[in-house]
């Protein structure tokens, strides 16, 4: 159990958090964006997280040159800095506004799962402003239980949680657990969605190629899916303009069920780390490249 100091610690962080927010509150969507994506581009080149940002990159696009690597370096560096700059400015997000900054493509499949009370695994990324998607199957009414890895600072929890529940995520799930895997399922039985990021290391899970590369990958939603015969529905978000988003809802990916249970959810890892592949491959500079995809031994190289 955490001592008087580690609680000291823990709250005079959410202190200097609060005091950055209160401090951005006055400005507008854009002006915060635009700040933190100057302030990243100043910063992160300057951090050891850059050469994480390079290799993956290098890994991603063989054939470009060391300059278009470190172009695109640069522009992920600036949609990092506006996500994280725009995460307590998103209670402001209204997704159906006349003059919302969000569009949606395909919004008729996730209203044909709420008004046929179809519970479906929603699979998706860390692309452009991600808590976006969020906002989107939230305000549209479609009931989901969102997981989340809750920080080791449990007063910052508590405030991301009800960041969160301001653009209208409020039936959250922690990731690891057998009681949040039981939440899940339970949920999907239920009628109600479930929301997933699929795109990071799972040092547990099954490792497929990843832009050739072996990368240990989540099985958990095709897993989900196989077992309760649920849709896996993906969901991508790309920023079309410096505060603009689309969001896109695919058809559900295909996961066949032949009986051959560990096969069958390889399959479906890979399809859906396939899936990820060609969405940043659209976009490169809108994934999240700082996270160490692939084994640590790779960015020795």
């Amino acid at each position: 159990m955490a001592g008087f100091l580690k609680h000291a610690q823990w709250r005079g962080e959410v202190l200097a958090y609060d005091i950055v927010r209160g401090l951005m509150l006055p400005f507008s969507f854009n002006a915060v964006s635009g700040f933190g994506a100057w302030l990243f581009k100043k910063i992160g080149p300057k951090t050891s997280k850059h050469h994480i940002v390079l290799t993956g990159l290098r890994t991603a696009f063989p054939d470009k040159t060391d300059a278009e690597i470190e172009a695109l370096a640069r522009a992920q560096w600036d949609n990092t800095g506006r996500t994280f700059a725009e995460f307590p400015m998103l209670g402001r997000i209204r997704v159906f506004d006349k003059d919302s900054r969000v569009k949606v493509i395909g919004l008729e499949k996730l209203e044909s799962l709420r008004d046929n009370n179809i519970g479906a695994v929603l699979i998706s990324g860390h692309f452009a402003n991600w808590e976006i998607m969020a906002a989107v199957f939230s305000q549209a009414g479609l009931p989901v239980r969102v997981t989340y890895r809750p920080t080791n600072n449990p007063y910052f929890d508590r405030r991301i949680r009800s960041q969160r529940q301001k653009y209208g995520i409020n039936l959250m799930i922690a990731k690891s657990g057998a009681k949040g895997a039981k939440e899940l399922f339970t949920a999907l039985r239920s009628g109600d969605s479930v929301a997933l990021l699929n795109d990071q290391k799972f040092n547990e899970g099954i490792a497929v190629p990843f832009f050739g590369v072996p990368a240990m990958t989540a099985p958990g939603p095709t897993r989900m899916a196989l077992k309760t015969g649920a849709p896996l529905v993906p969901m991508f978000v790309r920023r079309v303009e410096k505060t603009k988003f689309e969001v896109e809802i695919y058809d559900p990916i295909n996961i066949e069920n032949t009986g051959d249970r560990s096969g069958d959810i390889e399959r479906g890892v890979l399809a859906v780390t396939q899936w990820v592949e060609q969405r940043i491959l659209e976009a490169p500079a809108g994934w999240f490249w700082v996270h160490r995809r692939w084994d640590k031994t790779h960015y020795k190289k």
